[in-house]
């Protein structure tokens, strides 16, 4: 019998291959809709040779109108709670979902800094949404850092919490 780690010991190319194996098993495809992290979660993704198997797209929609074009997010809802929400980062997940073929999504929209925090939206702050399978999960998390190491700390937990939900 082979130890396999725990999902939360392994880096983000391990989840990635953790990820891929899971998501061809079930013959599902995935896509991210991608804001504060500007397309890094696809690039992680796609640095697998053969993604293209299970990663079907990946949307950088970093602006609120891109939202709105390009997943269906309502403008209503951004102007209501601001980009940086669970109401949001819900509606980017399940946008991906209805605008590609997959069957799972990422989403994550947030504040990478060092400009743009608030006192109820500080610099780190983060709203990921995951679909799969036409249940839709939020969280908020507070990342400490940089701009990078808020956005490498996002594109990790957006893998990590994906691989948990689907080896459930």
């Amino acid at each position: 019998m082979t130890h396999r780690p725990a999902l939360s010991d392994l880096d983000t190319p391990a989840l990635v291959l953790a990820l891929a194996d899971v998501l061809q098993r079930k013959h599902w495809m995935m896509a991210t809709a991608e804001s504060c992290t500007g397309g890094l979660i696809a690039g992680a993704c796609t640095d697998l040779s053969g993604s293209s198997n299970w990663f079907e797209r990946g949307l950088v929609t970093y602006s609120n109108e891109a939202k709105t074009e390009l997943l269906g997010v309502d403008a209503a809802l951004i102007e209501a709670h601001g980009a940086v929400s669970e109401e949001v980062a819900r509606a980017m997940a399940q946008g991906a979902v209805a605008h590609s073929r997959a069957q799972v999504a990422v989403a994550v929209t947030g504040v990478a800094g060092p400009t743009g925090g608030s006192p109820e939206k500080p610099v780190g702050t983060v709203w990921f949404g995951w679909s799969a399978n036409g249940q839709v999960r939020t969280e908020r998390r507070r990342f400490d850092g940089d701009r990078a190491a808020v956005r490498a700390a996002t594109v990790h937990h957006a893998l990590q919490t994906l691989a948990e939900i689907l080896h459930a």
